[in-house]
């Protein structure tokens, strides 16, 4: 999933019983498989290590998120971030790309000030209570909409991570939505010496060409030819799969070139996966690698921990192209519209963000 688990400390913290009157956020919930509802909520007292957050916009997930949206994950699947509530089951409140300011801080907080730009691992809420741990402080020259990549970026490096691409390869990516976009641009930060992309959507295809992709194919036209002709013959040196569709996965195996790499990094929920391995992959001895961004690769582990991934996370936010990603700013008062718009025109989005109108610091 696209959440980090390592951040998964429990910080249950109770209510204020203050004779002063509670402050209260409003919190968008799923109910029901393709039903959102903003809920009002009590917000929980701050302790000292806790900070106060005044939500400006939060990102939807248009991979793991859309799945919770639409039923398609499975319901006994455990919560993987404490800022998560209810369950699979319904109702849940999900998401996990928020970005505020701070606008109070308990009394031991000394690494967070009022006023500073930061990012959560939060559900779209207007305003929230965290540890000050949680809350990753955003340096002043980052963009505020950029910092909204910072949870898709965080699972864009480490699937690169795990691909390991070496200098001047050849690289098919499959997908181009958030994801597969800052996969394009981090595998031409890398050195590939090509990089071909895949995706059904014709303005992802465009915009992939503008940040770094030196071909792009829909999946019905002829893929795997079109990768041997671009590869004199050889297939790709690593294939990396980001589009969620199971049948994309066959199609990336079918373009590898011998013993090669497929990584993948969508996540398909309940949605079966059916593969042929009788031939490309056995006779190619093609290697599947899974990537998911709650783990670093072990052969990573004795130079790489999420904090250095994290902050090499930030470091790149100025450097990528990422305001052309987003295609749709809508209020948070409008949320059920933002889903329903993901759902029914992914022609048209590629990052629909929540914006929070009245929350100017």
């Amino acid at each position: 999933m696209g959440a980090t688990s390592y951040l998964m400390e429990s910080f249950s913290r109770p209510i204020s019983f203050s004779t002063d009157k509670p402050r209260t956020a409003t919190g968008a919930w799923f109910p029901a498989p393709f039903q959102v509802e903003l809920r009002q909520e009590v917000l929980p007292e701050l302790w000292p290590d806790d900070v106060r957050v005044r939500a400006i916009a939060s990102a939807i997930s248009h991979g793991t998120e859309m799945l919770v949206y639409r039923g398609q994950v499975p319901s006994m699947l455990d919560l993987d971030l404490p800022t998560l509530k209810g369950g699979f089951d319904f109702p849940i409140k999900y998401g996990y790309a928020s970005v505020g300011r701070v606008v109070e801080t308990g009394s031991s907080v000394e690494s967070l000030r009022d006023g500073d730009l930061v990012f959560v691992h939060h559900p779209h809420q207007d305003e929230y209570v965290v540890p000050a741990s949680m809350a990753v402080r955003l340096p002043s020259h980052v963009e505020e909409e950029s910092a909204l990549f910072v949870a898709s970026l965080e699972t864009a490096l480490g699937l690169m991570h795990d691909a390991a691409p070496r200098l001047r390869e050849r690289i098919v990516i499959f997908g181009q939505g958030v994801i597969g976009l800052l996969l394009t641009q981090l595998a031409r930060h890398a050195g590939a010496g090509l990089i071909i992309v895949v995706d059904p959507i014709a303005n992802r295809r465009q915009l992939a060409r503008t940040l770094g992709a030196d071909a792009a194919f829909s999946p019905d036209e002829a893929i795997v030819e079109a990768v041997r002709d671009l590869t004199d013959g050889v297939g790709a040196d690593l294939v990396l799969e980001a589009s969620g569709n199971g049948e994309a996965l066959q199609q990336a195996i079918e373009c590898a070139a011998f013993q090669s790499t497929v990584v993948v990094g969508s996540w398909y929920g309940t949605k079966p996966v059916t593969l042929c391995l009788g031939q490309s992959f056995h006779r190619g001895r093609v290697r599947l690698v899974s990537s998911q961004v709650s783990s670093i690769d072990p052969a990573l582990q004795p130079r790489w921990n999420p904090a250095r991934r994290l902050a090499t996370v930030v470091s790149l936010l100025p450097i990528l192209e990422l305001s052309p990603l987003i295609t749709h700013r809508i209020p948070f008062g409008s949320a059920a519209k933002a889903y329903d718009l993901v759902d029914r025109r992914p022609d048209d989005t590629i990052q629909v963000i929540l914006v929070y109108e009245d929350n100017d610091v």
